[in-house]
């Protein structure tokens, strides 16, 4: 009696990791369908990784035969230098936004993933650097995917050596806390916990006047050096001038 028991409770068992299986191969395959699809689509949001200025300056030049999607800087440059490098190359502001709450790679692709599913992409061009690679490829293939977001690599080239190293442990160990994120995801409406920034032009003071003096600090590569100096006398003549009035 009891083996009998014991049998189909095995059987019992062997029945639902089946169905378990079969529920997942599903979902593997729809989810597989839907990404080719819109993969075939063309470009509907830009993603670019902070860490390095190149990337913004990238991003200003690609701006210009895409004028109408939405970009998001995901960390990145202070805003006055996003600013400043769009205005050199005339690529308008209007579709620029920028989170301010991503320290890292992951937090990158936490703080987006809300909002490219808010902005209903589905086709992102990932911009990033080499140095990069593959382990920020792989993250924003797990954490976009997941939700039917199919993920273009852009490759930024950097000169110089990289200020990170790409480590085997610290790829395994981001995948694994990405891939738990992104299912956590599943669970949570499309609605950003980061609040969104748009870069104001350079002009705009109105919009600067909190800026602390001296607050705004451009990498060296990007040769904002005088510009940014420059930007920053007529930011604080005009601030004098309010003063005075």
């Amino acid at each position: 009696m009891k083996e009998q028991v014991s049998w189909r409770r095995r059987r019992s068992l062997t029945w639902v990791l089946r169905g378990i299986l079969s529920l997942i191969l599903v979902i593997a395959i729809a989810l597989s369908s839907q990404l080719y699809r819109h993969a075939q689509q063309p470009t509907d949001a830009i993603l670019v990784l902070g860490g390095s200025i190149k990337r913004e300056m990238h991003v200003a030049e690609v701006a210009k035969a895409l004028p109408d999607v939405p970009i998001l800087i995901s960390g990145g440059s202070d805003l006055p230098c996003i600013s400043l490098i769009f205005e050199r190359v005339q690529t308008p502001l209007d579709q620029v936004y920028s989170d301010r709450c991503a320290q890292n790679t992951w937090g990158n692709f936490y703080h987006s993933t809300p909002i490219l599913r808010s902005w209903q992409a589905h086709h992102v061009r990932l911009i990033t650097s080499a140095s990069h690679l593959p382990r920020a490829l792989w993250m924003a293939r797990l954490h976009l995917g997941v939700h039917g977001i199919w993920v273009e690599p852009d490759i930024v080239i950097e000169t110089g050596q990289p200020g990170n190293q790409e480590r085997s442990l610290k790829t395994v160990l981001d995948l694994i806390r990405t891939l738990g994120s992104a299912l956590w995801s599943l669970r949570e409406p499309a609605q950003p916990h980061c609040p969104l920034k748009r870069p104001p032009a350079s002009r705009d003071f109105v919009q600067w006047q909190r800026l602390k003096p001296g607050q705004v600090h451009c990498e060296h590569q990007a040769g904002l050096d005088a510009a940014v100096e420059q930007w920053q006398q007529e930011l604080h003549n005009y601030r004098q001038q309010q003063n005075s009035l």
